[in-house]
């Protein structure tokens, strides 16, 4: 059954979606801004990024989120000009095949930046600000089934998935828990994950091609890459 707007309102808050020019992302935003609530979409891609801002009626921030200064002047510019964030959606990623033999310390560090090195700098800038003022919040992250079943040629995207999974469950406990002994939890976060099917778009991987979870567009670069610039 399909929740209606009136049933669950989230007026007043501030929401940022991480990789969301297109795909989940974007409809992530999407929903957050028709339940009411003022939504920035931290977005590598210009072009999505301006689309999607428009189309939602979203404040877009063109920010590679694995970037320490780009994300935190994003934050800067999300909370000056929409107000404190309380929500965090982590959703950018990116996937190519990694087979197990095949796979660099390139690959497998792109597949970690690109995966799960961003979810601990947007989590740690974001709730900095609500905890210290005692307001609650929510972080999702959005993972994959390979975070929970093995996935062969995807190790290294698999490990990150499963190392999002973790972080978000202790994130949850530890931002909930009191400061010291003696203090309340006066400021109570939520993280959830949300799974999706894995997106093995590899028949092209093995001729230097591959594909970001974010824009969905491909680039062509060498597997062992050391970014994926098309997230």
């Amino acid at each position: 059954m399909a929740i209606d707007p009136s049933d669950i309102l989230l007026t007043g808050r501030v929401a940022v979606v991480t990789g969301a020019g297109a795909g989940i992302g974007r409809a992530i935003a999407a929903g957050m801004t028709a339940f009411g609530a003022r939504v920035a979409i931290w977005e590598g891609d210009p072009q999505t990024c301006a689309q999607a801002a428009e189309s939602i009626g979203a404040l877009g921030i063109v920010t590679d989120v694995r970037d320490t200064g780009q994300g935190e002047a994003a934050l800067q510019r999300t909370t000056a000009e929409l107000g404190p964030v309380t929500i965090l959606v982590n959703n950018a990623g990116g996937v190519f095949s990694s087979p197990l033999l095949e796979t660099g310390e390139n690959g497998w560090d792109a597949l970690y930046r690109a995966n799960l090195r961003h979810v601990l700098l947007c989590t740690q800038r974001v709730v900095r600000q609500p905890v210290a003022a005692g307001l609650p919040g929510s972080i999702i992250s959005v993972t994959s089934i390979g975070g929970v079943r093995a996935a062969p040629g995807y190790a290294a995207y698999a490990a990150a998935k499963a190392g999002v999974i973790n972080y978000t469950k202790t994130a949850a406990l530890e931002l909930a828990a009191p400061r010291h002994p003696g203090q309340r939890n006066s400021a109570r976060y939520h993280a959830h994950r949300r799974a999706g099917a894995p997106q093995r778009r590899g028949d092209g991987d093995r001729n230097g091609q591959h594909r970001a979870a974010g824009p969905s567009r491909p680039c062509r670069r060498d597997r062992q890459c050391r970014s994926l610039s098309c997230l």
